[in-house]
């Protein structure tokens, strides 16, 4: 009898733990006739319809608030979360004097990434994951796209095949895989300032432009106020293009999401932001569309 109520137990340990595990959560997408302004403040009188849900980024134990509107052409989400500093410069040019040359310095922006599964069915969308997956990236960046109103358009392919410039990572279970990372077809919302002769101990290292192409399909803008990072995101529900994920109304489309670059890199305690680089999909999430 013991045995029998300590197997119980047991089991019902597991099955909590596995449920907590893969806990999931759904977006409701809310149908609106005035879209939000890209400004990156929630005061739009939509947002207050939408639900809000909170998902967490473990890497820094980081709560991050989501909401979701849309209208018949377009899709909006609006994402806040809190932030003791507004870093909006990266990878700043900084003098070395023995060298008489710029070097890169070691400040990095605030980030954050949206990822779409591109896939049919729920996967795991973490670098580490077993399987192979194709996503979508919105990858907003404080410094670099931000003064645009964009969000960089991306593309992330892990698979066993290693292409240019991929980072090798070793699954949850062991495998060799490759992470890929490119970008969708366009021109950036920045382009790299070079610099030959001194004109300041610390000088800006990019130049801001309007993205084209591809890569210019997400707008989105942020504001930090009072420790808080508001920001808002607009896409068309069907861009057009393949490298893109195409939304359809009645269906529902998986997601996660990282306050930090997801490059597979370990920490930098040189770098202002040790964590950049180092984020990744915690928390499985489903937008779906309501009436």
């Amino acid at each position: 009898m013991k045995k029998t109520i300590l197997l119980m137990t047991t089991l019902l340990l597991f099955c909590s733990f596995a449920a907590t595990c893969s806990a999931e959560q759904n977006i409701p997408a809310v149908k609106v006739d005035n879209p939000p302004i890209i400004d990156g403040n929630d005061n739009d009188p939509v947002w207050s319809i939408a639900k809000q849900i909170t998902t967490l980024d473990k890497q820094k134990e980081l709560s991050i608030a989501m909401k979701a509107v849309y209208t018949d052409k377009d899709i909006y989400i609006l994402v806040t979360f809190q932030d003791p500093d507004e870093s909006r410069t990266h990878k700043s040019w900084t003098w070395d004097n023995g060298l008489s040359l710029y070097k890169v310095g070691n400040d990095r922006e605030d980030v954050f990434m949206i990822k779409w599964n591109m896939a049919p069915g729920p996967i795991d969308l973490s670098i580490y994951s077993d399987n192979s997956y194709l996503a979508d990236i919105w990858f907003w960046k404080a410094c670099r796209t931000d003064p645009a109103g964009y969000a960089d358009d991306k593309t992330h392919k892990l698979g066993p095949e290693k292409e240019r410039d991929a980072t090798k990572l070793t699954s949850k279970t062991g495998k060799v895989t490759f992470l890929n990372r490119s970008s969708d077809i366009g021109t950036s919302a920045y382009i790299i300032d070079l610099k030959s002769e001194f004109e300041g101990k610390t000088l800006p290292r990019y130049i801001n432009r309007q993205p084209s192409g591809s890569r210019g399909d997400v707008r989105a803008k942020g504001t930090w106020k009072d420790g808080v990072w508001t920001i808002e995101f607009a896409r068309a529900l069907d861009t057009g293009n393949p490298d893109d994920v195409h939304f359809e109304l009645g269906k529902k489309y998986l997601l996660g999401v990282s306050r930090y670059e997801i490059a597979g890199r370990p920490p930098n305690e040189k770098l202002s932001q040790p964590f950049y680089g180092t984020g990744d999909i915690n928390e499985m999430l489903w937008l779906h569309f309501t009436d």
